[in-house]
C-alpha cells in the first residue's frame, strides 16, 4: 500500500473528500517525522513503533581501493513491529 492508496481507503471509510483525507494523512506523517527528528519515539500500540538509533563514528574501508575512511556519526530511523501485527501477518 502506498500513500495514495491509504488516502483512498481513508476517503471511503470516513466518508470525507479526497482533499481532506490527503490532509489528514499528511498531518499524520509530518507529525511522526517531526517527533523522530526531535529524537522522540513514535509508538502505535498493537501496530508498530518507530525510533532513532544513533551510531558513533568508526573507521571503515573503501571497498574499491581498500583505503581506510572515517565514517561520521549518524542517526537512522528504525521500525519495530508490534505483537498484534506480527500475529496478524503470520496467520
Amino acid at each position: 500500500m502506498n500513500k495514495l492508496e491509504l488516502i483512498s481507503v481513508l476517503k471511503a471509510e470516513a466518508n470525507i473528500s479526497k482533499l481532506e483525507a490527503a490532509k489528514v494523512v499528511q498531518i499524520f506523517f509530518d507529525s511522526m517525522a517531526d517527533a523522530m527528528a526531535k529524537g522522540e519515539r513514535v509508538e502505535i500500540r498493537g501496530l508498530c513503533s518507530f525510533f532513532v538509533k544513533e551510531y558513533k563514528s568508526y573507521t571503515g574501508r573503501n571497498p574499491k581501493s581498500g583505503e581506510q575512511v572515517t565514517i561520521k556519526p549518524k542517526k537512522l530511523p528504525f521500525f519495530k513491529s508490534g505483537k498484534e501485527l506480527k500475529e496478524r501477518v503470520d496467520n
